[in-house]
């Protein structure tokens, strides 16, 4: 049944992204997180504190409300307010736990319907895959910026280049 395909690939793919976020998260310091490359450029901790807020709205009540949430302040995820890596890393960790166990939760009915996202009827599936390519890109961004902090310390995550 491709329902039941598509649920398995899709937290596959979640979970790996995740791992790629708390692979480079292991390696830095709190300071290095809060680091900006350039001024358009946002710190690790303020990505993770986006995904963390897109995670949030998207997740809760994931079949029966609209994905962007009036009591969401996306502005506000952009400014670092974090005290401590062990904060930001909790909010990360119970963000993720959230989207896992909502999908998780889905039968496999549910991903032949429709949800709301920011007023627009969209399926289960799309509404899915515009969560995992959001977070693949900012994650993608956070192992980045790790890279350019660490320079030959960086522990890759991937298959590591040939001597």
């Amino acid at each position: 049944m491709i329902e039941k395909l598509f649920k398995e690939s899709i937290l596959q793919r979640f979970t790996e992204v995740k791992n790629q976020g708390d692979g480079t998260i292991s390696q830095l310091s709190i300071e290095e997180m809060q680091w900006i490359p350039n001024s358009e450029s946002n710190s690790i901790a303020i990505l993770m504190k986006h995904i963390c807020g897109n995670i949030n709205s998207r997740s809760t009540d994931f079949l029966t409300t609209d994905g962007e949430k009036i009591s969401r302040n996306r502005d506000d995820e952009f400014v670092d307010d974090s005290d401590s890596k062990e904060d930001l890393i909790a909010s990360w960790d119970k963000s993720w736990n959230l989207l896992f166990q909502t999908i998780d939760q889905l039968s496999l009915e549910d991903f032949e319907k429709n949800v709301r996202l920011k007023g627009k009827e969209i399926s289960v599936v799309e509404a899915l895959h515009r969560q995992l390519a959001h977070y693949a890109t900012h994650v993608g961004q956070v192992m980045y910026i790790g890279k350019l902090i660490k320079k030959e310390q960086w522990k890759t995550l991937s298959i590591p280049k040939k001597a």
